[in-house]
């Protein structure tokens, strides 16, 4: 092999190599891309179902903690799919479902009174307001 015909080799090796790693990430850009629809799917589905406070628990569950909910919304998702999992969640079942996993959901709650034709809150019953 000339110097002529091993540089022409290895330029073919360079570029072959060049076009694996390209076609190797966009197949991983389309997993990833495939993965991302089937979760917005999934959660499309569960929230056709909710009622009530139902979307608050949701993402209230979802904000403190991601993974969990994202791994439940999937198989909610697949139970709904096949059948098993009919009618509307409320917002005090999804809560539930939740505690029973060991997930304890932290809600904002705010308490408010009705006084004079006014809602109030605490604070501004404390005020005297």
């Amino acid at each position: 092999m000339t110097s002529d015909e091993l540089e022409l080799w290895k330029q073919r090796k360079l570029l072959e190599m060049q076009r694996k790693a390209i076609m190797k990430k966009i197949e991983e850009e389309k997993l990833k891309e495939r993965a991302e629809k089937r979760n917005e799917d999934a959660e499309a589905t569960l929230r056709k179902l909710f009622q009530g406070r139902a979307s608050e628990v949701y993402e209230a569950a979802k904000s403190q903690f991601p993974e969990a909910t994202e791994k439940l919304t999937k198989a909610l998702a697949e139970l709904i799919s096949k059948g098993e999992l009919n009618g509307p969640i409320s917002g005090e079942e999804l809560y539930w479902f939740f505690r029973r996993l060991g997930i304890n959901v932290r809600l904002e709650t705010q308490i408010r009174f009705y006084e004079s034709g006014k809602i109030k809150t605490i604070a501004d019953k404390v005020r005297g307001e």
